[in-house]
Formats: C-alpha cells, sequence, structure tokens
C-alpha cells in the first residue's frame, strides 16, 4: 500500500489547498454580502475596510489571496502566471476574481508540477532578486502568505461585526 506521506505531491499539496482556502474565502464574503443587506450597511464600507490604517484593505486580502494561489501555481507549474488586475470594488466583483482563480487552478494539469520542488524560484522581492526551491517558495513562502491574506480578509469581517468563527474560516469537511 502506498504511504501517503511518502507520496505526496507538489501538485497535491498546493492546488488543492489553494482551491479549499479561496472556496472557504468565498464563503466568508456570501455571508459578508447577507450580513451588509441584513443590517443595511454600504457593502462598500466593508470592501474597503482594513484592520489599521497601513494595512490593506479587504478587497485587497482577497485580490492578494487570489495572487498568492495562482502565482505559485504558475511558478510550480513553470508557466506564466495569469494577470488579473486589481480593479474589483464590490462583494460580486470579488467573488467572479476568486471564481476565475479556482478555475485557473482547476485547468492546470499534474504533470509540470512533477519537478516542482526542485525547480527554481526566481522572485524580485523589495527590488532584490531571491531564489528558492520550488519545496522552500512553496512551504516557507507562498502557503504562509495565501493564508496571511486569507486570514487577514476573516480578521476584517470579524472586525466589522460579521458573527463569523473558526468553523467558517476552516470550512467544510466533507468532501
Amino acid at each position: 500500500m502506498a504511504n501517503p506521506v511518502q507520496d505526496l505531491t507538489f501538485y497535491q499539496a498546493s492546488i488543492p489547498v489553494f482551491i479549499r482556502a479561496l472556496n472557504n474565502l468565498s464563503a466568508l464574503l456570501h455571508k459578508a454580502t447577507a450580513f451588509a443587506a441584513e443590517q443595511g450597511i454600504d457593502e462598500s464600507a466593508l470592501v474597503n475596510a482594513r484592520l489599521a490604517p497601513d494595512m490593506f484593505s479587504l478587497a485587497r486580502q482577497v485580490q492578494s489571496a487570489s495572487d498568492a494561489a495562482k502565482s505559485c501555481a504558475a511558478r510550480l507549474s513553470g508557466g506564466e502566471i495569469p494577470s488579473f488586475p486589481d480593479t474589483e470594488t464590490t462583494f460580486a466583483q470579488l467573488q467572479e476574481r476568486i471564481a476565475k482563480t479556482i478555475a485557473y487552478l482547476n485547468g492546470l494539469p499534474r504533470e509540470p508540477f512533477a519537478h516542482a520542488g526542485t525547480r527554481p524560484i526566481v522572485m524580485n522581492m523589495r527590488g532584490t532578486a531571491r531564489t528558492f526551491s520550488g519545496y522552500d517558495y512553496l512551504f516557507r513562502l507562498a502557503l504562509p502568505n495565501l493564508f496571511f491574506h486569507v486570514t487577514t480578509a476573516y480578521d476584517i469581517l470579524r472586525n466589522q461585526g460579521l458573527a463569523i468563527g473558526k468553523s467558517d474560516y476552516l470550512g467544510s469537511f466533507e468532501e
């Protein structure tokens, strides 16, 4: 019998994780849409909310989560990073952004991820070129970055009064 830990692929460690996080983020935005309607809150107040003046808004957190997922997937698979303009200003547009990102992720074949762990990933970080192995890039940068932005989006919504909890962040465990 195959050992699932030893046989874990970079595709399995990235794509399903990204899709799950984005689906959970989408569910949070659905709850935020309903909350805004129920409370008579202009949705732009929520979309533009931030935890601190020097932090990104909710919209930018969603865009950043999308960017983190699609950029990592493209880099690990050796493909081109799809470019999405950061123009979303409504919950509906943010939902479209998430759906477009998930569609991209779902369309990626598994084969290009075969050598992702050793593939060199070169990134410009604050004006300095940094090279990572695919392994280090996924586990030390991309996954933490994705979860930072999803968590911050959750925190913004919670801070704005949305009644959400840990189970909303984690999502369903049913397949």
